[in-house]
């Protein structure tokens, strides 16, 4: 594995934590001068809860509007896409640096590409990828989702099935660029018209995991935070 030095766990963090717009900053130099010691020890770990440790209020973008709860679809050429419970309120981007609306437009392009259409819900009771697509697939008319994590990983999920049964699941958000969330919204409505696509090719990249693993950490928790259980999904209004 990759060493990840002091300096750069810092850059990631403070980007990080100045995406999700935390009011109280972290004094690096402060916990240095008390501990002298490097990331991986308390210090670390002081840094990250003292200032992370709560939900972020939500600010919802204008192409980004919650319009009331989700209902399930009867419609059997649509396909629901279930967004997760930082996507584009709290968290702006993914790990490739492909930002939420982007990543909404290119997986809704592809899904329009083959004839059918797109709806987006906000699932809030989850930051799993595979289990947020459960719930959309029972919300989607034609019983096939798409999962997204902030951080950029995706899955398509078909109803009735367990939540790890996936039909495509793209796990390194470090790869998932725009022409791959288009191809994913392409083959999610394959198989919606009962086609049986090619599995969209992703990238072998041996060091997607050691390079980002840091950040996606703190995505990943900076996601959970956010969850609040029982409530329900949300239905969203995308202008794109």
């Amino acid at each position: 594995m990759a060493d990840i030095d002091e300096d750069l766990v810092r850059k990631i963090v403070r980007e990080v934590l100045a995406q999700t717009q935390i009011d109280k900053p972290i004094d690096f130099q402060k916990n240095n001068a008390q501990t002298g010691s490097s990331v991986g020890t308390s210090e670390s770990a002081s840094e990250i809860s003292s200032g992370s440790t709560t939900a972020v209020l939500e600010k919802n973008p204008s192409w980004f509007q919650p319009i009331g709860p989700a209902k399930p679809g009867y419609s059997k050429d649509e396909i629901v896409i279930a967004v997760a419970p930082a996507f584009a309120t709290v968290l702006t981007k993914t790990e490739s640096e492909v930002s939420h609306k982007e990543a909404l437009r290119q997986v809704i392009a592809g899904i329009e590409e083959e004839g059918l259409k797109a709806r987006v819900v906000k699932v809030y009771d989850t930051s799993d990828v595979s289990f947020m697509a459960v719930e959309a697939d029972q919300l989607s008319g034609s019983g096939i989702s798409i999962g997204i994590q902030s951080k950029g990983t995706a899955i398509i999920h078909q109803k009735d099935q367990e939540a790890l049964n996936n039909l495509e699941l793209f796990p390194e958000a470090p790869v998932v660029d725009a022409a791959m969330f288009r191809a994913i919204g392409k083959n999610a409505a394959r198989y919606a018209k009962g086609d049986s696509p090619e599995p969209v090719s992703q990238p072998n990249d041996q060091m997607a995991r050691p390079n980002f693993q840091a950040i996606s950490a703190i995505l990943h928790i900076r996601e959970t935070h956010q969850v609040v259980t029982g409530k329900p999904a949300e239905e969203i209004q995308v202008t794109l």
